[in-house]
């Protein structure tokens, strides 16, 4: 299996950040802790629903990337999408890696993220 590199990681995470900022900005209220949490929150769900669905979020997807189960290279659970979601959204376990360049919240959730046929 060929690693996923930062550059990939880091266009995925820029994509679907931007379109949860889009996303946040047309349909919430402009005043009060939506504004502050709302692009958060979006990016959450989306990520969450989409890695849980169909085993990647939109902006893995434009990239060709997915993520599997560590264990068997099967589509993840929700349980694990939602476990790696909301680790992701903590930033530090985003940016760590071990010698296998996996995440914290990839460690930790049983999963891999890996470019499609691999």
């Amino acid at each position: 299996m060929r690693r996923v590199g930062m550059r990939s990681r880091v266009s995925a995470l820029s994509l679907d950040w931007a379109m949860s900022m889009a996303v946040a900005w047309a349909l919430l209220p402009k005043s009060g802790g939506f504004r502050q949490f709302g692009p958060l929150l979006v990016f959450f769900l989306e990520v969450w629903v989409l890695v849980a669905l169909q085993g990647a979020s939109a902006g893995q997807r434009v990239l060709g990337i997915r993520v599997q189960r560590f264990t068997d290279r099967g589509a993840p659970t929700a349980y694990q999408a939602l476990v790696r979601t909301f680790l992701l959204c903590l930033v530090v376990t985003a940016i760590t890696f071990d010698e296998d360049g996996r995440a914290p919240h990839e460690r930790l959730s049983g999963t891999v993220l890996a470019y499609k046929g691999n």
